[in-house]
C-alpha cells in the first residue's frame, strides 16, 4: 500500500485525494494546509491525519507526496520531499523562476527521486489518443499544430498578479502540449497579447488575450491561442496537421443529445471548466504515477525536465510579448 501525504486541500487537493482513496494501491494518510479547517474536513473525509508540512516530508509511514500548495513554494517542497526519499508529484510549474527549477532538478537527479509534474493534459483521454496516432504514423509527419485554450472567465486580478502572468499560468499547459505533439523542441518563439477582457489584468500587467507561434529546428509550427474569455463555456480543442492528413480533438458536452426542429438545431452546453473536463485526466495523472511507483519506474512522464522546458517557453513567449520580438530558446 503507497501512503500519500497531500500538501494543500484546496480544490485540486480534493481531486487528488479522490483519487488516491479509490486506487486500491494506495491510501491518503496525511493532509497538511495552511488553513486548518480545510486540512481537517479533507482528512476527516478520508481517514487520513492532519499534519504540518514538515511532519509529511518527515513522516516513515509516507511513500509519497503530493504537491497542491500554491507554485512558490512548489520548488522548496519538491527538495524537501526529494531529501526525504519520497516519490513527488506536483502540480504545475516547478517554479516561476527558471533558475529555481534548475537547482531543483539538481537535487532530484542527486537523491535519484521519482519527480512527476502535474501537466493532466497528456492524460486526457481524446488528447492522448490524438498523440498514440501521430506516434504511430496516422498523418505521417507533423508539419503543423494548432492549440485553442479558452476559459470561461477571466480570474480575480489578486490571482493574476501573483500567478507569473497568462503565459506561464494558463498558456504553459498549452505549452507542454505543444511540445508533447510535436515531438521536438521548439527553438523560436513570437508572441502578442492584449488585455481585451478585463482592463483590471491590464493593469496589473497581464494580458487575457494572447497568440504564440513557435518553430522547431526542423521547420515544424505550432500555433497556440488563449482568451481568459468565452461565453460559451471551456473551450479546449487542437488540430494537428502532417504529411499524410489531418487530427483534431474537439471540445466535450454536458451530454451528446442534439435537439433538431424547424427553428434549427441545438446541443448542450460545453463543460463548465477545468475540474470538469479534465476530471479523467487529473486521475489517470496520478493512477500513473502510483502505478509507476508500485512497478519501481523512476522516470514517469512529464517528468522535472518537460516542467522545465515548458517554462523556458512561457518565460520566451512573456518575453516576446514585452520586447516585439521573436526570442531563440
Amino acid at each position: 500500500m503507497i501512503s500519500f501525504g497531500v500538501i494543500g486541500a484546496g480544490r485540486i487537493g480534493k481531486v487528488h485525494a479522490k483519487t488516491i482513496a479509490a486506487n486500491p494501491k494506495a491510501k491518503l494518510a496525511y493532509v497538511a494546509d495552511a488553513v486548518p479547517k480545510a486540512a481537517e474536513d479533507l482528512a476527516r473525509q478520508y481517514g487520513a491525519k492532519v499534519a504540518s508540512v514538515d511532519e509529511i516530508m518527515n513522516a516513515r509511514d509516507t511513500d509519497a507526496v503530493l504537491i497542491g500548495s500554491p507554485t512558490g513554494f512548489h520548488a522548496e517542497q519538491i527538495q524537501a520531499a526529494s531529501n526525504a526519499g519520497k516519490a513527488i508529484m506536483c502540480e504545475k510549474p516547478v517554479s516561476l523562476s527558471v533558475k529555481a527549477i534548475h537547482e531543483t532538478l539538481k537535487v532530484v537527479e542527486k537523491n535519484k527521486s521519482m519527480l512527476m509534474i502535474g501537466f493532466n493534459r497528456r492524460f486526457d483521454p481524446n488528447f492522448a489518443g490524438l498523440e498514440a496516432r501521430i506516434r504511430k504514423g496516422a498523418i505521417g509527419d507533423v508539419e503543423l499544430i494548432t492549440v485553442i485554450s479558452r476559459d470561461p472567465g477571466p480570474p480575480p486580478v489578486e490571482y493574476v498578479k501573483g500567478s507569473g502572468g497568462l503565459f506561464r499560468d494558463m498558456m504553459i499547459h498549452d505549452f507542454d502540449m505543444a511540445r508533447f505533439l510535436m515531438g521536438e523542441e521548439f527553438v523560436v518563439v513570437q508572441a502578442l497579447g492584449a488585455s481585451l477582457v478585463d482592463h483590471l489584468i491590464g493593469e496589473a500587467g497581464d494580458v487575457d488575450t494572447a497568440a504564440v507561434q513557435m518553430q522547431t529546428k526542423s521547420g515544424r509550427i505550432a500555433v497556440i491561442t488563449n482568451s481568459r474569455r468565452a461565453t460559451y463555456g471551456y473551450d479546449q480543442r487542437m488540430e494537428v496537421h502532417g504529411a499524410k492528413g489531418m487530427l483534431t480533438a474537439g471540445n466535450i458536452r454536458n451530454t451528446t443529445v442534439e435537439l433538431h426542429n424547424g427553428e434549427g438545431s441545438t446541443e448542450d452546453p460545453l463543460l463548465n471548466f477545468f475540474t470538469e473536463r479534465y476530471g479523467a485526466a487529473y486521475a489517470n495523472e496520478l493512477n500513473t504515477f502510483i502505478a509507476a511507483i508500485d512497478s519501481g519506474k523512476k522516470d514517469p512522464r512529464p517528468n522535472g525536465f518537460d516542467g522545465l522546458q515548458a517554462q523556458i517557453l512561457a518565460d520566451a513567449a512573456t518575453e516576446s510579448w514585452k520586447t516585439g520580438k521573436p526570442v531563440k530558446v
